[in-house]
C-alpha cells in the first residue's frame, strides 16, 4: 500500500505528497496495466477480465491521505471519551450494494436499464460484477478490449457503448491527531465478517506483533460459525473450494508514531516488511528516504 517507484519519483520532484500526486499514482497503474492488457490479450483473451481494488495510505507531515477503488476499507482507531478506542472508516466502499453507488451509476447511464441488476439477491453492475471502480477489468472500460460472446461468465447484453466502470480514486485527506493510534487497511474478506468497532476493539486490546494475522483468524472464525462447521475444518478445505467459504483476505495494520511525525527533518527507516513473515529487511525503495 504504497505509491510506485514513478510516483515516488514525482513526489521527490515537487518536494510534496499531495492529492494530486496519488491521484496520478493510480492513473500510472491503470494506463500501465491497460497496456499489458493490449500487448498480450491476443495470447491470452482473459487478461482482459482480470481487475482489481486498489487502497493506498500515505502519511504525509501530520496528514494522512487515503484513496480506494472498490471495496476494500481503511478504518482508524481513535481514543475517544472514556479513554475507549473507537473505529472511524475513512472510505466508501464502491459497490453495488450500496445505494449511493447504484444511484451514480444509473445517473452516469440513464439510457441502460440493465447498469445495476438484482442477480440472486446480489446488486451487480451489468450483471456480472459489484465493485464500480477498480484497476483494470478492461472490457467493461474501452470496447478495444471487448471479449468473445462465447465466454459466457463476461458476456454483455449489448456492446460497450461507453465505460461503466471507472480507475479514477476517491481520495480522503485526515489531518492526524495524538488520539489517532492505528490504521487498518483490509480487503472486503475482513469485514464481511468482523464490524469496524469489532476490528478495531481486537487491534487496541493485542499485542502489536501478529495482530493483522489475529484479526485474519478472527474472521475465518466468524465465517466457520455461519456455515456451523469448527474453524480446524475450515482451514483444511482446499483453496479451490475456499472461495465458497469466504472471500479472499489481505490485512496491514499501520500504528502511528506521533513523536515520529513532530519531527517534519525525520527520515524513513529504511526497512519493508515482508508478507506474510514477521521478519524485516533493507528497503527496495530507494527513493522512500527523499520523503520524510
Amino acid at each position: 500500500m504504497v505509491l510506485c517507484n514513478s510516483r515516488l519519483g514525482l513526489a521527490q520532484e515537487n518536494g510534496t505528497i499531495s492529492e494530486d500526486v496519488v491521484r496520478s499514482a493510480f492513473s500510472a497503474t491503470e494506463e500501465g496495466f491497460l497496456t499489458l492488457v493490449r500487448r498480450t490479450r491476443f495470447i491470452k483473451p482473459l487478461i482482459a477480465a482480470v481487475g482489481s481494488c486498489c487502497l493506498v495510505g500515505v502519511i504525509w507531515r501530520g496528514t494522512l491521505y487515503v484513496a480506494n477503488l472498490g471495496d476494500s476499507r481503511a478504518v482508524v482507531g481513535s481514543l475517544g471519551r472514556s479513554n475507549k478506542i473507537v473505529a472511524e472508516p475513512l472510505t466508501i466502499d464502491h459497490n453495488a450494494s450500496v445505494e449511493e453507488v447504484r444511484q451514480e451509476l444509473i445517473s452516469r447511464h440513464p439510457d441502460d436499464s440493465q447498469i445495476v441488476v438484482l442477480k440472486h439477491g446480489v446488486w451487480r453492475i451489468k450483471g456480472i460484477i459489484q465493485v464500480s471502480r477498480t484497476i483494470g477489468d478492461a472490457y467493461l472500460k474501452r470496447q478495444e478490449f471487448a471479449l468473445d460472446p462465447s465466454i459466457t461468465r463476461f458476456r454483455l447484453s449489448e456492446p460497450l457503448r461507453r465505460p461503466v466502470l471507472t480507475a479514477e480514486p476517491s481520495i480522503y485527506t485526515r489531518a492526524l491527531h495524538p488520539q489517532d493510534k492505528f490504521v487498518i487497511f483490509a480487503t472486503d474478506g475482513l469485514w464481511e465478517h468482523l464490524t469496524n468497532q469489532q476490528a478495531v476493539e481486537i487491534v487496541y486490546n493485542n499485542p502489536r506483533r501478529g495482530i493483522a494475522k489475529r484479526l485474519v483468524r478472527a474472521a475465518l472464525k466468524q465465517a466457520a460459525q455461519k456455515r456451523e462447521m469448527r474453524y480446524d475444518d475450515l482451514k483444511k478445505v482446499e483453496k479451490g473450494v475456499r472461495r465458497f467459504f469466504h472471500d479472499d483476505i489481505t490485512v496491514v495494520v499501520v500504528y502511528i508514531d506521533h513523536g515520529l511525525l513532530q519531527h517534519r527533518d525525520a527520515s524513513v527507516p529504511e526497512l519493508s516488511v515482508r508478507g506474510f513473515a514477521d521478519s524485516v529487511g533493507p528497503s527496495r525503495f530507494s527513493d522512500v528516504t527523499a520523503i520524510s
